[in-house]
């Protein structure tokens, strides 16, 4: 089977490893101790991140994934030990990238004629508390304005050590980016050139996009009142 592509043909469906289950949810909210008040208590749902992709990827993919491997080679890095794996998922193109490799592999993906993906539209965090060890992702869009192309960066790293390098040298549009997700998600952007918080309070305590951040529990101080967090709140099923 594949689906269309309005770019090149179409995309053949590739073949793919098995995916990793990192977490089980149960009820709508994944609300634990009874505090799922939703009606759908009895859900449960595994979480699974998708595993690498084989070849022939299709459409323009495997020319970028070849080429960006090509440069790599050139400069003297093993693709392998910056590329961890490469997904192709409902027609889209992920390259998994080892965080001490991010910096060198942006500006391979910018500068390279045959790649020239010129701009980077932002990077997005997210949080899976069961990815052991790669709790925080940051995924960054690339675009191709030269060959009219999309392909997407993925990156992690433990809670334990939150740190991934800027690329703000590279890609300057991500400035506002970086800040937005290190303040939701806590993700410190090493080498970023004013990396402090863009929408919360500077003094505000966590990380509000995190998965295990409280969930209401915010005293309404006009009124003194408290709302108790969803765990905490009488369950109905």
């Amino acid at each position: 089977m594949s689906e269309p592509n309005d770019q090149n043909g179409t995309v053949p469906t590739p073949r793919e490893d098995a995916g990793e289950v990192i977490d089980v949810r149960r009820g709508m909210f994944g609300a634990r101790n009874g505090g799922d008040t939703s009606g759908y208590g009895g859900l449960v749902r595994t979480v699974q991140l998708p595993g690498g992709s084989a070849r022939p990827y299709g459409s323009y993919f495997d020319e970028v994934a070849d080429e960006l491997e090509g440069a790599l080679e050139e400069q003297g890095l093993d693709p392998r030990n910056a590329i961890e794996k490469t997904v192709v998922d409902r027609g889209e193109l992920t390259f998994y990238i080892a965080r001490e490799h991010l910096p060198q592999v942006a500006r391979t993906l910018r500068d390279d004629p045959a790649l020239r993906f010129e701009l980077c539209t932002g990077v997005s965090g997210v949080h899976f508390p069961g990815d052991r060890g790669r709790e925080l992702h940051a995924v960054y869009h690339l675009r191709s304005i030269t060959h009219n192309r999309l392909i997407r960066l993925e990156v992690s790293a433990p809670d334990s050590d939150p740190h991934i390098p800027s690329v703000v040298d590279v890609y300057p549009t991500n400035d506002w980016h970086e800040r937005e997700t290190y303040d939701f998600f806590g993700i410190v952007f090493d080498g970023h050139p004013a990396l402090t918080r863009i929408m919360m309070p500077d003094d505000w305590q966590g990380f509000p996009q995190r998965k295990d951040y409280p969930l209401g529990g915010i005293p309404v101080e006009y009124k003194g009142a408290q709302i108790p967090a969803p765990d905490q709140r009488r369950s109905y099923s």
